[in-house]
């Protein structure tokens, strides 16, 4: 399993139109995408980080998290939304830790 993170800052005033839009139209374009299993968008609340927003998703494995970077609408998002739209961001992937 992969659980896929990004927190991120918008361009957009907090609660106006354009952020409800992109927080809207990233749900229902990303989580529709095969592959993607229990997606959130998030409002990042500690004082500690600059970042207003994540999202978070899960992958079986890494074949399906491959599938996800390359589906056409998760590239046009990027491309159309997320670059225009999106400030500053940190992405961070994480699998499941074994320990003894």
């Amino acid at each position: 399993m992969i659980r896929h993170t990004v927190v991120f800052t918008l361009k957009h005033q907090q609660h106006s139109l354009e952020e409800k839009r992109f927080l809207a139209d990233a749900r229902r374009i990303l989580s529709a995408i095969k592959g993607v299993r229990h997606f959130e968008a998030l409002r990042q609340i500690s004082p500690k980080s600059d970042y207003q927003f994540g999202f978070s998703m899960e992958f079986a494995d890494q074949r399906a998290y491959t599938a996800y970077n390359e589906h056409p609408d998760h590239v046009a998002f990027v491309r159309d939304r997320w670059v225009p739209e999106v400030e500053a961001f940190q992405e961070i992937d994480y699998v499941p830790l074994v320990l003894p």
